[in-house]
């Protein structure tokens, strides 16, 4: 469970590619989520090159990390086989924050940046990797050895946003 308290969003990376095989147990972590109807429609894009990640760091304003991280991995949804097409994005969200806690098991930071359902981000990722158009774009994770900030707890608990029964005010 202390990945899940420790868990940040790391945007500065050393500059240091990030091994195969973590990448491997980042991706076996993110195809053991959850999804509707055990449908799995996670397809996944890794990427490694200094120069391919600079221009994937283009997708928003938000994404500059992802040009100085060892690796990136974009996550996707494949229509192929979708029982429940409703789902799919909850089914990639489970796979990515699952990505996400295994990269701080295996001390590496991590960030989450959003491409769906932003269709300009969308596009950008299509557009760039020539995906079919049963592929959807789903999140972009930029993965790295933290650099000055990393994995720490943060106590967010609240219990002022806690119901019981009903919603109270």
């Amino acid at each position: 469970m202390d990945a899940i308290f420790t868990r940040r969003s790391v945007r500065r990376f050393k500059s240091k590619p990030v091994e195969k095989g973590r990448i491997e147990k980042l991706l076996k972590a993110a195809m053991q989520a959850p999804s509707a109807g055990n449908q799995q429609p996670w397809e996944f894009i890794v990427v490694t090159e200094p120069e391919t990640l600079k221009k994937l760091a283009k997708i928003s304003p938000y994404a500059k990390m992802t040009a100085e991280a060892g690796a990136a991995v974009v996550v996707l949804g494949n229509k192929e086989g979708m029982r429940f097409p409703e789902n799919w994005q909850q089914d990639l969200s489970a796979a990515t924050q699952n990505l996400l806690l295994e990269a701080v098991n295996l001390k590496l930071g991590a960030v989450w940046l959003g491409v769906a359902p932003l269709e300009e981000r969308m596009e950008f990722i299509t557009d760039f990797f020539n995906l079919s158009e049963n592929l959807l774009p789903f999140s972009l994770i930029a993965i790295g050895y933290p650099e000055g900030q990393g994995n720490y707890f943060t106590d967010r608990f609240d219990a002022s946003r806690i119901h019981y029964e009903t919603y109270k005010n």
